[in-house]
């Protein structure tokens, strides 16, 4: 195992998180600034205003993008497998 394959390896399994989790955290963060414009704009001051938004948000982004995060999760872990062999070696 050389220094270039595991940077190689690490390199992959952050950018497959970031992949993941870009649509989930980009959701909350568009819906929280949606909201905090509108609570600036008429001077609400309720925390469960902005809380329970952006929960409901991110649960239905990950029920609907769970296939496509689940196969991507498994693509790459069937990756780091097949290179089980590359590792022994």
């Amino acid at each position: 195992m050389t220094v270039e394959f595991v940077l190689y390896w690490s390199q992959q399994a952050v950018q497959t998180v970031m992949l993941v989790t870009a649509p989930i955290l980009l959701g909350g963060m568009l819906v929280g600034l949606i909201l905090g414009i509108f609570q600036s704009v008429t001077s609400i001051n309720e925390m469960t205003l902005t809380f329970i938004p952006k929960i409901a948000v991110v649960i239905v982004i990950i029920l609907y993008l769970m296939p496509w995060i689940l196969s991507t999760l498994t693509a790459f872990t069937a990756n780091v497998f097949s290179q089980i062999s590359v590792i022994s070696q």
